[in-house]
């Protein structure tokens, strides 16, 4: 359970980064821009299984390795198969695994698994390495700020309580991202081993595009292994669709028109400087392997899978600005996360993520780019979970009393 004063952060920082959007979006353009992306995402979703299989084709074209994945223990071993297979290290418990920040890493739990075989992961996003720190098991609050609930202060005492850090640092924010920054740097030159996730996949070009303001995901494309795992409702048609989303999905998520760092991986690291002949392993990554990964999504209504990641129902709900983080599923934060929870995990996993606690108000569909309608999707839950039995219990003894007395009471 989050403190008050967590929450309190929270809000201030939902309340500046609203603003911002806000004021963005008063541009035509950008109305433009969000009906194109709307279609899209439609489109992309009701077609998924065709984009499934062009991607496939054209990312094994390009060199990549895919690896369908049905369910989280598919990447899990897998992944432990493949840094066995590419890594230098002999023993995994010498290899550091360098990750960027993702949504679907965390909901397959590969840092997790890994961690019994003595692999070490470090989280190379400044704000998802301090919460990290913090706690290893940590929740972001928010899908690209994750620790948007701590002031200046407690982010301080994380970096002076911290021993592997051996650094002291005053309040300062630049001097503390310094720190970090160097903490992390000094780890990813162990490496040789990055993961992330992708915000798109192009099916005809077999490309993926990752979206980025800090930098450090051009580290982690650039180690020996790299490894992609991205829901298949990542995938559209086109590089420029992929493009659009990335534009809208950087408005909603921080205010701005467009992030600093955008990357397309269409294949391995590769030259044809020495006569026109074509030459692997240059710079970039020697391996790409990339998990599209179902783990539920091809049960899910189309429309909870019309999501850009961009945060910004969270910033809306009042559910979610009372409570944070515990309404959600894992990393899966609101109600979205809420309603995704029934098909990646259960109805009963649903409930237990806040799928009662949800007002309907219906704020987070008027303030999703995509008009997603989270309040619709969660109403639905809430019948099926009836038909199934599953209630709160207070819930239970309301209906036992009606069934019994005619009467709530």
């Amino acid at each position: 359970m989050m403190l008050e004063s967590e929450l309190e952060t929270m809000r201030k920082s939902f309340k500046t980064s609203s603003e911002r959007t806000n004021q963005l979006m008063k541009d035509p353009k950008m109305q433009k821009l969000k009906k194109r992306v709307q279609e899209i995402r439609e489109n992309a979703i009701k077609n998924n299984e065709q984009l499934y299989k062009e991607a496939k084709a054209n990312l094994e074209a390009n060199g990549i390795e895919v690896i369908y994945a049905k369910d989280i223990e598919t990447v899990q071993e897998k992944t432990k198969e493949l840094i066995e297979k590419y890594s230098k290290y002999d023993k995994l418990e010498d290899v550091t695994v360098v990750k960027a920040k993702s949504n679907t890493i965390r909901e397959v739990e590969i840092e997790k698994y890994l961690d019994n075989y003595g692999v070490n992961f470090i989280a190379t996003d400044l704000g998802d390495r301090i919460l990290q720190l913090k706690d290893k098991e940590g929740i972001p609050v928010h899908p690209t700020g994750p620790i948007a609930h701590l002031n200046i202060k407690a982010i301080t005492e994380v970096i002076n309580n911290t021993p592997e850090m051996d650094v002291t640092v005053t309040e300062n924010a630049q001097e503390i991202m310094q720190a970090v920054r160097k903490d992390v740097l000094d780890l990813m030159s162990k490496s040789d081993v990055g993961i992330s996730g992708a915000n798109c996949i192009s099916a005809e070009e077999g490309s993926l595009v990752l979206i980025h303001n800090e930098g450090n995901i051009n580290h982690i494309i650039s180690k020996k292994l790299h490894i992609v795992v991205a829901g298949i409702d990542k995938i559209v048609p086109t590089l420029e669709d992929a493009v659009s989303i990335a534009k809208l999905e950087t408005v909603y998520a921080t205010g701005k028109r467009i992030t600093s760092y955008m990357n397309v991986i269409s294949g391995p690291s590769k030259t044809a400087d020495i006569e026109k002949k074509l030459f692997k392993n240059m710079y970039g990554a020697e391996n790409v392997v990339v998990f599209l990964l179902d783990n539920g999504r091809s049960e899910a209504f189309n429309e909870c899978l019309w999501c850009i990641g961009c945060g910004n129902c969270t910033v809306s709900c009042p559910v979610y600005n009372a409570i944070g983080n515990e309404f959600g599923y894992n990393n899966y934060v609101g109600g979205r996360g809420v309603a995704l929870s029934s098909f990646i995990s259960d109805d009963e996993t649903s409930k237990d993520s806040g799928l009662f606690k949800c007002t309907l108000c219906g704020l987070c569909t008027e303030n999703c780019p995509v008009s997603l309608p989270t309040n619709m999707l969660i109403e639905h839950i809430r019948a099926n979970c009836n038909n199934e039995g599953i209630f709160l219990k207070p819930h239970k003894v309301i209906k036992e009393h009606i069934e019994d007395h005619d009467s709530p009471y």
